[in-house]
Parts: structure tokens; sequence; C-alpha cells
């Protein structure tokens, strides 16, 4: 991606390259685009210190008078929120907004956990850089403390949903399981999970804070990872209990960009083409929470 290349991704509804509209374009691109920015970096993402501080910012009732500048963003629909926008008291309220009953129904097959931009890495080596050219940790350092059992020599297949600012903010089970053991909190850096941030910080699913859940399936285990990012103060787990239905709330994300990255192992979903192919060429796809992204394998 160079310098002032847009962020696109295919809507699927339409099937066209869309130009991402970028909260705090002109900040992202100074923090990784420039040198000054770079220098900035043990300050600005090397621990919770910023992010924090952007928590209580936007935890407070003055946050509020930023609402309307969020909401009117392509790709915020606020017509789906609970309530209606002036009744939200503060900005992360806002931010982390349940929907209307029947705004996001949940699919057959495996659904995606989230809002976001999907992207699939199928087949991939557990010892191997993880997601991009240029990486340098592999796909089992994101998973650690937790790797999986064999992870060492594993193939996987990984669906990477990209959260942006303006997308609900909530995420959600794919498909019935049950989990045995609590989630796994790992520490870590904030940076960005923006593609302008990512490109030249590749290793950044290993590096930021997240939370890791393995997910007992009907097609084998499944891992659920919740990844922090610039600006996100808080990764919140709202489930409770071992046994979990499809579409269940699992939990949320305060302010900023963040990702869910749903693991299996290889072959045991068959992935919608579309996603698969678009994938293929490098672009994300756009998908709703609850919208079925897959199938399992032995299911045609």
């Amino acid at each position: 991606m160079g310098k002032d290349d847009p962020v696109e991704y295919v809507d699927r509804r339409t099937g066209r390259r869309t130009v991402e509209t970028v909260m705090g374009d002109r900040a992202l691109r100074f923090a990784y685009r420039t040198l000054a920015g770079r220098l900035l970096w043990p300050l600005l993402f090397g621990g919770r210190t910023v992010s924090a501080m952007l928590g209580r910012k936007f935890d407070s009732p003055s946050s509020a008078k930023k609402i309307p500048a969020l909401a009117s963003l392509p790709g915020c629909n606020p017509g789906e929120a609970e309530k209606p926008v002036p009744e939200y008291a503060t900005f992360n309220e806002f931010f982390t907004r349940r929907l209307k009953p029947g705004a996001r129904p949940v699919g057959d097959g495996v659904t995606s956990p989230a809002d976001g931009r999907i992207s699939l890495h199928l087949g991939a080596d557990a010892g191997a850089p993880f997601p991009l050219k240029g990486a340098k940790r592999a796909l089992r350092d994101v998973f650690a403390p937790s790797a999986p059992p064999g992870a060492a020599g594993g193939l996987f297949d990984i669906a990477v949903v990209r959260l942006a600012p303006v997308d609900y903010h909530r995420f959600h089970f794919p498909c019935d399981c049950s989990t045995p053991e609590p989630p796994v909190a790992v520490p870590g850096t904030y940076h960005s999970v923006n593609p302008l941030a990512v490109a030249l910080r590749p290793d950044v699913y290993a590096m930021n804070e997240r939370q890791i859940l393995r997910c007992e399936t009907a097609f084998g285990d499944l891992w659920l990872v919740e990844v922090g990012a610039f600006g996100v103060g808080t990764i919140c787990q709202t489930f409770s209990g071992p046994k979990h239905a499809k579409g269940e709330e699992k939990g949320y994300f305060k302010f900023g960009g963040s990702t869910v990255i749903m693991a299996t192992r290889a072959g045991a979903l068959e992935f919608d083409a579309d996603i698969a192919a678009n994938s293929a060429q490098g672009l994300e796809t756009k998908v709703l929470c609850g919208e079925r992204i897959a199938v399992p394998a032995a299911r045609k």
C-alpha cells in the first residue's frame, strides 16, 4: 500500500470496491507514514496510558457532543441503534450501543462474529509469519500463551474481521459452542489495526493486547481472539456460562478500531466463495455480524 493509497474493501451487497472513510485519517497517516510520527510510537502505542486517557475522555459527559460527528460518517447507521442519538449520555455509550431487535438477523452456517471487513488466511502454518509479508512473528504467537495443541506444526484457517470506528462494536458467537475455560488475557501494545498502519507494523496481531477463548463446536475447536487497538481502552466480555447459542452476545470494544480473529483447523470450514475470492486478491469484504461466512466442510 502506497503512502497516499486509499483503503478499499468490497461491499458484499453490491460487489463493488468501496473506499473506506477512515476516522482520524490525517492523524493516522502522520503516525505511520512520517518519521516524526514513528518516533512517537513508544509513547502513543507502547502501553495503555494514551488509550486509557482516551477511554476516560470518551466516558465523560462532555464527550456526548462528539457523537453526531461519528453518527454522520458513511457506514455508521444510527437508525439501527436501540435508542435515539440524543439519549446517549457519553460518546462511549453510543460507540458500544446495542441495536434494535432484528437489526442483525442470524443466518445459517457459521456467521461473522462482528460487523467489519473480513479477510481469510487459509491453510496458514502456525509456525510461519502472520499475517502479511514482512511479518516476523508466527501465527502461534497470536495465541500465546494459549497456543492450540499442536500449534508448532499445525495448519489453520484464519478469518480476520477488522472493525472500523463507524461499525457496531459488539461481538457475538458465530456458532453453537461450549467454552470449557475462561478467556485468556494477553497484555500488549496498542497499535492501530487499520491497513495503513498494519502495512508498516505487520506483527500487530501478535503484539497488541488481546483476549483468547477456545470454543468447542460440532466441527472441532474454534478460537476467538479479540484484539485491542489504539484508542481501545477496554475489551469487555459480557457472556457467562459454558454453553452458548449462535448469535449470543460475547462482549464489546470501547472506543477505537479493533479486530476479531476466528481460527479453526485447516479444512474444518468451507468459506463462502465471494469472501474467499476477494481474499485471494488481497481485498477485504464488508460483512455484518450474524451474516453467514462459512459452513462446516462436511455440509454441502
